[in-house]
């Protein structure tokens, strides 16, 4: 369970902070940051076995650019994939059932890739063929920030939390948990809920730090 009115008495910066400046940088300043951090993609390739499945996401809320992501997955022959939202439909409640499946990419370009808006105001691809989180070797997760213990403050929809917590739980070292943000996402301290899932590592325009 992630109720939004218990993150909001936990004492972290607020959300609105980080996407303010995502916002504010314009678009040739988020290609040439996405650019600066994709330089640091092949410290992560050192971890990777041979035609490893990526998970990625669209950035469609300011983020630092994924398509330098897709980029280096096509160059190395990667395989990568796409979240899809409400693919088990809706739980007892009537709400929509946070587990992510993931679909893959065939596009060289995420713009080109067909999609729809979900009703929580993301794109996604739907395909036949759907993965489940444990099939991937990583997920690059979005994030609004991220500490230097690797405590991630996503969206509020716990998501990424929920499709990762068993695997997580039960300390399994796939798949691994990768952040992709810019610089100024990243603060001193966090406090984490107990459902979240902390990251194995993270990627800016400025390194590739493991936790």
């Amino acid at each position: 369970m992630h109720p939004e009115s218990e993150k909001s008495k936990v004492n972290n910066p607020p959300r609105r902070l980080f996407t303010r400046q995502r916002r504010q940088l314009s678009d040739s300043a988020r290609r040439n940051l996405a650019q600066a951090a994709s330089l640091h993609l092949t410290k992560l390739q050192q971890r990777l076995p041979p035609h490893a499945k990526i998970g990625l996401y669209y950035d469609g809320f300011g983020e630092l650019p994924t398509q330098p992501l897709l980029d280096w997955c096509q160059h190395l022959g990667y395989f990568s994939y796409l979240p899809v939202v409400g693919s088990f439909g809706r739980d007892s409640k009537g709400n929509v059932d946070k587990h992510l499946r993931f679909v893959p990419i065939y596009q060289s370009k995420l713009l080109n890739i067909p999609t729809r808006i979900h009703s929580l105001g993301m794109k996604q691809n739907h395909h036949r063929r759907l993965l489940w989180a444990r099939e991937l070797d990583v997920i690059v997760c979005p994030l609004v920030a991220v500490d230097k213990s690797g405590n991630r403050m996503g969206m509020g929809g716990g998501f990424y939390d929920t499709t990762l917590s068993k695997s997580y739980q039960a300390g399994l070292k796939k798949p691994l948990k990768i952040g992709w943000c810019y610089d100024f996402q990243v603060v001193e301290q966090l406090e984490p809920q107990p459902w979240d899932v902390p990251l194995d590592g993270l990627i800016t325009p400025s390194g590739l730090r493991w936790f």
